[in-house]
């Protein structure tokens, strides 16, 4: 995928933890590192991308902020529920400067990708854009 949105090739995010009217959840999948879903705070918080078909991603870019750590879940079902765990992954602390990080998914097949943060550099976190690999 050559750095369309999510949202453009039919993505949806179907479920998240909190969620801010100025910062709503589908600003993660609008391709845009301008805008941004933005944590109520309390850990942990989630948000479940649901893609149009079952999808191969080598990879996903989660750019964000104050994410401290993260945890990737997928399913293949067309009902959010029943994860596995994909991976996991500590993101260093950026003060001021959004978080880039690259993870490897090895070539997972998913029609759902569940992100969880479980711990942050605050009380609050955003995440402004995840794009992925096929």
């Amino acid at each position: 995928m050559i750095d369309s949105s999510l949202s453009s090739l039919g993505a949806k995010v179907v479920v998240a933890a909190s969620s801010d009217e100025n910062h709503p959840p589908e600003n993660i999948i609008d391709g845009n590192t301008k805008t941004f879903w933005m944590s109520t705070g309390m850990f942990p918080q989630e948000f479940i991308i649901r893609f149009a078909e079952l999808t191969k991603i080598s990879a996903v870019t989660v750019d964000s902020y104050n994410v401290k750590h993260l945890k990737i879940e997928k399913n293949t079902s067309q009902n959010a529920s029943q994860f596995e765990s994909v991976t996991e992954k500590e993101f260093e602390n950026t003060e001021g400067h959004l978080q880039s990080n690259f993870i490897s998914l090895n070539g997972s097949s998913a029609t759902h990708l569940r992100f969880i943060i479980t711990t942050g550099y605050d009380h609050f976190v955003s995440v402004h854009r995840v794009n992925i690999q096929n």
